[in-house]
């Protein structure tokens, strides 16, 4: 299998037309497999834990330890997705889950499997899922074209819930009829056509000019990327909290086919097929949805939906209702976590696409996990049905956190920008010389005071997002026409990647703010070396201020 640099765009229906590119489509079909194994496996684990013990505690701790790990190393991964071949990163994390289901088949053949052991086999293999993530989902923007992104999206989002509707009724066919080992046993099968797929991948990487940031570092570059993100932090926190509600139907699953429907591994494996189907309906429709009305409004439609479905669910006994309302919960469910993953995808620029997606993961399994949680304490102290409903009355209040954080308008990916060449210095620097300072003068008319002054809000948000800390704006007292920008970035590499990171949009707002420059000359730009001593000490006589009456 062989990858092009630039795949050409494909004239084809929009939720089919990445599928027309072979590294997509090939990475696509085997992912499709390694997700139907997860399944499996997951139906597996969740049926062997209600045999061994009959607390829902333990029963919904088995999705909170497949998805805790994705709250808790999500970021790392993100940032080692960003830093290393997205490639090799997806071929690792794969090795993990491999050896985490080769484990589970191995103990439980031997009968040595307890709640226990069964609950860090599944955080390992959650561990996987986890590092796979990020990798996975930036590397689709290097397998399709641009234009084809959101559907490229949406079939990742298919792909799994087509696994989802099938999957689990398989699994559930194979736990009734060989037992836990072998949908293990499946699952770590079911892994080796999206390695060979990967391993064949001849990726094409853009090389950095320059060197790799330390993974600390690049951590806090993405956490700094996202706080100063007002569009991507909204989107962070009603996934998160659309995971802490909604999850109780996916952790109490087990607990309602047991004790509600009075079924079998195979009903359980049938209501998650209702609920997969749901979402590849879902899938689907996502475009549509997305055409006619705004994401903040298809929001609350599919949380009043999901609401009134699981409350269908908590008061139904009869396993045909209660998979058609699985069915309606899976269709809003999916709807709702695409709308969000589209809206981190298509906000963050390439460089921090990795850790914006882990967040996004962080976040939403995050909610999912202690979701799972919290779930498991009422369902102990109340009963499954009464947790339910509460979720249920949650959901359909949910639609107020629009009042306080609405949903940003979804626009195109942030491109960057042509990359503006390093500045002259006359100072000897080396990588790690810094701080460096950075002092941009303006000249503005009095009547463009505020104007200008709103203007640099934008420039202050994507300046620290970038790279620059202890952001300032002054005005000379003296001379109220004179205005001085000011920022910090830790060393000189970290300042020339932040002027290598500005979007197409990010160097608009520059221009903009620019525009309100009077003259009589250009815009004045300073940059310092803050406490030179190494380079005043190895050369005297040069001055430590560099000054150019350039862009910034």
């Amino acid at each position: 299998m062989t990858a092009q640099a630039k795949p050409q765009a494909f004239s084809a229906d929009p939720i089919t037309a990445p599928l027309r590119a072979p590294v997509f489509r090939g990475i696509w079909l085997a992912g499709l497999l390694a997700n139907f194994g997860l399944l499996i496996q997951g139906v597996g684990a969740a049926w062997a834990m209600t045999q061994m013990t009959p607390s829902a505690d333990k029963v919904a701790l088995v999705q909170t330890a497949l998805m805790l790990p994705v709250m808790l190393i999500s970021m790392p991964a993100g940032a080692i997705a960003d830093m290393h071949d997205r490639r090799i990163v997806q071929l690792v994390a794969l090795s993990i889950e491999l050896c985490g289901a080769i484990a589970l088949t191995a103990l439980d053949w031997l009968g040595f499997t307890t709640p226990n052991l069964l609950l860090v086999l599944c955080f390992v293999v959650g561990s996987g899922v986890a590092l796979m993530g990020p990798a996975w989902q930036s590397s689709v923007s290097e397998q399709v074209p641009a234009e084809t992104l959101p559907a490229a999206v949406a079939l990742n989002g298919i792909s799994y819930n087509i696994a989802r509707s099938l999957g689990p009724a398989i699994g559930g066919i194979v736990v009734a009829t060989a037992g836990s080992v072998a949908a293990f046993a499946l699952n770590a099968l079911l892994y080796v056509p999206l390695i060979a797929v990967l391993f064949m991948w001849k990726r094409v990487a853009e090389p950095s000019r320059l060197p790799r940031e330390h993974l600390s570092r690049a951590m806090i570059s993405g956490v700094r990327y996202i706080t100063n993100s007002p569009s991507i932090k909204i989107v962070l926190i009603r996934t998160m909290l659309t995971g802490l509600i909604g999850g109780a139907i996916i952790s109490l699953m087990p607990l309602v086919v047991r004790d509600l429907l009075h079924g079998s591994a195979q009903t359980y494996g049938i209501m998650l097929s209702a609920f997969g189907l749901g979402a590849v309906i879902g899938a689907f429709y996502i475009t549509e949805v997305r055409k006619r009305v705004s994401t903040e409004a298809a929001i609350r439609a599919c949380a009043l939906s999901m609401g009134g479905a699981i409350v269908a669910v908590a008061l139904s006994r009869e396993p045909v209702l209660t998979a058609g309302a699985l069915v309606l919960a899976g269709a809003v469910w999916m709807m709702a976590w695409m709308l969000f993953n589209i809206g981190v995808q298509l906000s963050a620029p390439r460089w921090v696409a990795g850790r914006s997606l882990a967040a996004y993961q962080a976040a939403g399994s995050g909610g999912v996990a202690v979701g799972s949680w919290g779930w498991g304490h009422l369902t102990d102290m109340a009963g499954v049905n009464t947790a339910l409903l509460v979720s249920a009355a949650l959901m359909m209040l949910s639609p107020l956190l629009g009042l306080w954080w609405p949903m940003p308008r979804i626009g195109a990916r942030g491109e960057e920008a042509q990359v503006l060449d390093d500045p002259e210095v006359q100072l000897a620097l080396a990588g790690r010389s810094g701080p460096l300072v950075v002092e941009i003068e303006y000249r503005v008319a009095q009547e463009n005071a505020r104007s200008f002054h709103n203007a640099m809000q934008d420039v202050k948000l994507f300046r620290q997002r970038n790279g620059a800390y202890g952001w300032s704006i002054a005005r000379d007292i003296a001379d109220p026409e004179l205005w001085t920008e000011r920022y910090h970035c830790p060393t000189w590499f970290d300042y020339l990647r932040q002027r290598s990171r500005s979007t197409q949009l990010e160097r608009a707002m520059e221009q903009q703010a620019m525009g309100f420059h009077i003259g009589p000359g250009p815009v004045r730009v300073r940059r310092m070396l803050e406490r030179p001593f190494g380079s005043v000490r190895s050369k005297e006589d040069v001055p430590d201020r560099c000054e150019r009456s350039v862009p910034r």
